[in-house]
């Protein structure tokens, strides 16, 4: 900035302006902090199938499935292949699972308790960062209109004017000048490590993007209120997933591999005692180890001894 250009700001400017916005808006976080924790309440606990719904769970199962599915044997990805493909067509992960059959009444949102309460906790999450936000530029753009209050103490491009320039009309001033308005915005979006160290990180002091972002209009991915994800339809495709999935074991011929990794060579002798002394090992385990079953029954034995 040339020297013609040179603005000395008022002490008083400082003491009266910047420091008091900077001291309102922590004192208006804090409030809003302890009314939201007042209004809101203690969370409910969900239910299992609902955690199990909306948090996928049980399509990350399926995914994890067809991903790593080649690390255990035949058998074992046969026996959790089978289970979910059953698992998702049966609609067992599903909060209502009659509500997507055939004939089946659409299920209202609004009459499930759980979907109103959300909004209502979201409605009232609205009402604690508008109303505050209101007040403040209300008060601000009254008392300190026009105000210049700091200079930033590094140069920026001419594209950051109209954002720390706000409520002065200015062409020529330099952009690293901020107005009243604009350090409100400031610390706004940037007393959030300030709320952080006095109240603790899960706080309500600070701007509430997920509020804010599902507010009407503003839904990510252009989704509408009132229309919830079809997870039934999510379900059976992925248990489409999970049936044309191959499996190819990665442990198949294990020691033939080890073998020419070292350079050694296999003979067709060697491969048939090889594979004949799997076998045998196969075998022996499945005679030794007991099924499932039969531990329950002996369990159930022994404690009926007692």
């Amino acid at each position: 900035m040339s020297d013609s250009q040179r603005m000395i700001l008022d002490p008083a400017i400082r003491d009266w302006v910047l420091i008091p916005i900077l001291f309102v808006m922590v004192l208006v976080g804090i409030l809003r902090h302890h009314i939201t924790i007042l209004i809101t309440g203690a969370p409910k606990t969900p239910q299992l199938k609902a955690i199990r719904e909306s948090c996928r769970k049980a399509l990350l199962r399926g995914l994890r499935l067809r991903t790593v599915g080649n690390s255990i044997p035949q058998h074992a990805f046969a026996v959790r292949k089978a289970y979910l493909a059953d698992a998702f067509e049966k609609g067992k992960y599903l909060k209502n699972p009659d509500a997507n059959k055939e004939g089946a009444a659409p299920a209202n949102p609004m009459a499930d308790p759980d979907m109103m309460e959300g909004m209502m906790e979201g409605m009232k999450k609205q009402i604690t960062n508008m109303v505050p936000q209101m007040v403040i530029m209300g008060w601000i753009n009254f008392f300190f209109q026009g105000f210049v209050v700091i200079k930033l103490p590094f140069p920026l491009t001419p594209r950051f004017k109209q954002m720390l320039q706000s409520g002065v009309d200015t062409r020529d001033m330099d952009v690293t000048w901020v107005s009243s308005l604009s350090w409100y915005f400031l610390n706004l979006f940037g007393l959030g490590s300030v709320f952080s160290l006095i109240l603790g990180d899960n706080n309500a002091a600070g701007v509430d993007m997920t509020a804010m972002s599902s507010m009407p209009g503003m839904m990510p991915g252009g989704a509408q209120p009132g229309q919830p994800q079809d997870f039934n339809k999510m379900f059976l495709a992925e248990k489409e997933n999970v049936i044309i999935t191959p499996h190819v074991w990665d442990l198949e011929d294990i020691e033939e591999r080890l073998l020419k990794k070292y350079g050694k060579t296999v003979s067709s002798q060697s491969r048939t005692k090889i594979s004949a002394a799997a076998a045998v090992a196969a075998e022996s385990t499945k005679k030794k180890e007991p099924s499932v079953r039969e531990k329950i029954q002996k369990v159930q034995k022994s404690s009926k001894r007692r």
